[in-house]
């Protein structure tokens, strides 16, 4: 029985094996590109004050240290945008030869669809928070409040909550894998949509900021995420035609 055990041990050898060094490979890349954004946070600093500017906006540090925390924060952020992605290709890769033709089309065909609803998502999520924050602004100084914000706190609030939009915008893909599995049935999703929808402005709400204006502005999209994902799911019906002949006389 040992034996019999060692022997199957060694046969999946190669695919551990393989997968270590897959895995390996992708934290190699997330240290140096932790390394590289980490040196790299007076340039992005920079950019970011010039691009995302709204007047009347003072963009203050609070300690000396400070910039030094967040330059580990943006590190740790660009590492983990640039080796997510690497790690599911090495994972697609990893099983990509034991799927047949139908399923190896499929999984080519989601990998550039995922990055494309990710960068849609967080380009959205960003522009909506600075709109959002422009109206903010205005209203401080409409009451004589100055505004004068911390750089972590800014510069936090958009990168995380644009990159979970970006995130959250992967749940039409999540969704069509389980309509796929016959774990859930396109009708289904057309009876519970109003059940869907609003699940997903519970979830938007818990992203900053909370006010109502943003809340509906990046609720819609999902909203129609989740209507292309029926519709592009749809099986049509067709319905058995009953084919009579007259007997021969």
């Amino acid at each position: 029985m040992i034996n019999d055990l060692l022997e199957n041990i060694k046969k999946f050898l190669p695919f551990i094996e393989e997968l270590r060094r897959r895995l390996y490979t992708s934290a190699v890349v997330f240290a140096f590109v932790f390394i590289g954004g980490f040196f790299s946070t007076g340039l992005v600093i920079k950019h970011f004050v010039s691009t995302f500017h709204i007047e009347g906006v003072t963009i203050t540090t609070t300690s000396p240290f400070q910039l030094t925390d967040l330059a580990v924060d943006l590190g740790i952020f660009f590492a983990l945008i640039v080796t997510i992605p690497l790690a599911i290709f090495q994972i697609y890769s990893f099983i990509f030869p034991g799927l047949n033709k139908r399923e190896q089309k499929l999984l080519l065909l989601s990998i550039p669809i995922c990055l494309l609803l990710f960068v849609f998502g967080f380009i959205f999520g960003a522009a909506i928070l600075f709109f959002a924050f422009k109206i903010i602004a205005k209203i401080n100084e409409s009451l004589g409040i100055l505004n004068i914000w911390d750089i972590s706190s800014y510069l936090s609030q958009i990168f995380i909550t644009s990159a979970l939009l970006g995130l959250l915008f992967q749940f039409p893909l999540i969704l069509t894998g389980l309509i796929k599995l016959g774990l859930f049935g396109v009708s289904a999703l057309k009876k519970k949509r109003h059940f869907a929808w609003l699940v997903v402005f519970i979830i938007t709400s818990l992203l900053p900021p909370t006010d109502g204006l943003s809340l509906i502005a990046m609720s819609l999209p999902m909203i129609f995420l989740y209507e292309i994902t029926i519709f592009v799911n749809r099986k049509p019906v067709f319905l058995p035609v009953e084919i009579k002949m007259d007997k021969p006389e």
